[in-house]
């Protein structure tokens, strides 16, 4: 079965400023990468936007309509929610449009439409806790992909696995107090934003954090995933996974310092698949977090995709 690309022109609108990591062109790299030769079967839509039923499926109403209260109305201002997390003119509907990029990926895997899909969007989501934004992240666009899965076509266990480099807070927060939902992250510790540790393991052991120090290489990333991770993923046997698909964990991102490489990519995806398609009644959901070298970020993509594409 086929694999299918959300995004959406509005995700290029959300402007955070000169010289901020979290950029349109990391956008822009990745579509690039997507264009190439070997994607030429990857099917494309474009993202719907989330509403705010869908939104306060995960976060607080009061947090949903403060944060696109605090989106300037024109031109280059700019609002700070906090010290790193930057909003402007476009970055209300960009938001939208992300956390609605997972929700459709969500619908059309779970109706057969696909049987894979990866969402290339930003603002990024997984730091974005129910009740407060951090770390780039306005809405958890992972959690609200989750969140609607169970609403919207009554699934019951949903499992999301973050590789990212940052562990992702705010997935965690949203998820650590159901047993029905899973959350994994391996991440390099300490890092920002000082969360995730291997003894937060959620109200049923849903939870499964397991850090690697600064320096950490392609196999100590897979001997983490295949001591730690898979066999807990393995054991909640999820109807649904997404995938919270960071990439800056490869060796030349300038915001971390593990050294993984296109190749551990690969290999996770692939495993990923392996266990979607021997528990979940559909497939795999992932959607874009960190990267911020832009040729890492492109070439890790794209080794990502190609993945899902024969997985």
């Amino acid at each position: 079965m086929s694999t299918i690309l959300f995004s959406h022109p509005s995700c290029l609108a959300h402007d955070t400023g000169w010289g901020h990591p979290e950029c349109a062109d990391r956008l822009r790299a990745v579509l690039r990468a997507l264009e190439a030769e070997d994607f030429h079967y990857l099917e494309r839509a474009e993202a719907p936007p989330a509403t705010r039923e869908q939104l306060i499926r995960v976060h607080a109403p009061d947090y949903v309509d403060w944060v696109l209260s605090k989106v300037p109305s024109v031109g280059h201002n700019r609002f700070h929610l906090d010290s790193d997390t930057v909003i402007s003119a476009g970055s209300g509907e960009a938001a939208l449009h992300a956390a609605g990029a997972v929700i459709a990926a969500v619908d059309t895997v779970l109706t057969g439409g696909a049987y894979s899909a990866f969402c290339a969007v930003r603002p990024p989501g997984h730091h974005a806790e129910p009740d407060h934004a951090m770390g780039f992240c306005l809405f958890n666009n992972v959690a609200v992909g989750a969140q609607h899965a169970r609403a919207a076509h009554g699934l019951k266990r949903v499992a999301v696995v973050d590789f990212d480099v940052h562990h992702g807070n705010g997935t965690q927060s949203a998820f650590q107090d159901d047993p029905d939902l899973f959350y994994a992250s391996t991440h390099q510790a300490p890092l920002y934003p000082g969360t995730g540790n291997a003894g937060e393991t959620g109200v049923a052991d849903n939870i499964v954090n397991a850090p690697l120090p600064p320096g950490a290489d392609g196999p100590a990333f897979r001997q983490c995933f295949s001591e730690h991770i898979f066999p807990a993923l393995e054991a909640f046997k999820p109807e649904l996974l997404l995938i919270s698909a960071g990439f800056d964990g490869h060796a030349l991102d300038p915001l971390a310092n593990m050294r993984l490489t296109e190749q551990d990519y690969r290999w996770v995806t692939a495993e990923l698949a392996r266990i979607a398609r021997k528990h979940c009644r559909a497939g795999i959901v992932s959607t874009l977090e960190g990267g911020y070298d832009l040729f890492a970020l492109s070439s890790s993509v794209a080794a990502h995709v190609a993945t899902l594409m024969v997985n």
